[in-house]
């Protein structure tokens, strides 16, 4: 028993360490949410800026569900260092754009680890990984949802309020 007790971890050195980069993306994407949602406060876009800051949050909780699992499995989880975050847009579309183009890649990193954890017969970790799998369907839907409102509605007069408007009601209809 007492052997037991000296093993770090039942975490394979390497997917630790792919659990650790996947906590720095999650924490670089909650900041950046964060710096979306300040962006599109300072352009009058109270609803979208509402749900940045709600992304946001998400994105943390996120980084902070992996953190304890790797904790708790005996690993060691590294407090992330962020950089190297935007602060200012090009246009309102283009932060939605950014936002699907982050999701894509989570999702990529996501898939990336589940393989590796598949093909090292990691099955607890691969088990564990298949929340965040199903989120990010619905996180890469609802950035595609509201960036086709762009194309019907366009940004014209008044459709970037009208747009501004209908994030919510995307965002929260798949609840």
């Amino acid at each position: 028993m007492k052997d037991l007790l000296r093993l770090k971890t039942s975490l394979r050195e390497d997917i630790e360490n792919l659990l650790n980069e996947q906590i720095q993306l999650e924490a670089h994407s909650s900041s950046v949410y964060l710096a979306m949602s300040s962006w599109c406060d300072d352009q009058g876009l109270d609803f979208s800026s509402g749900f940045f800051e709600r992304q946001s949050a998400e994105e943390r909780q996120h980084m902070l569900k992996i953190f304890k699992y790797v904790n708790d499995r005996g690993g060691r989880a590294v407090s992330p260092e962020i950089k190297n975050i935007p602060n200012d847009f090009e246009s309102f579309r283009s932060v939605f754009e950014s936002a699907l183009e982050q999701e894509m890649h989570v999702t990529q990193q996501l898939n990336n680890i589940a393989d590796k954890c598949m093909k090292s017969k990691d099955y607890v970790t691969f088990q564990f990984l298949q929340w965040f799998l199903e989120e990010q369907i619905e996180e890469e839907y609802v950035a595609r949802r509201i960036l086709e409102m762009f194309d019907v509605i366009g940004e014209e007069g008044t459709g970037r309020w009208e747009i501004d408007k209908h994030v919510q009601k995307v965002a929260y209809e798949e609840e």
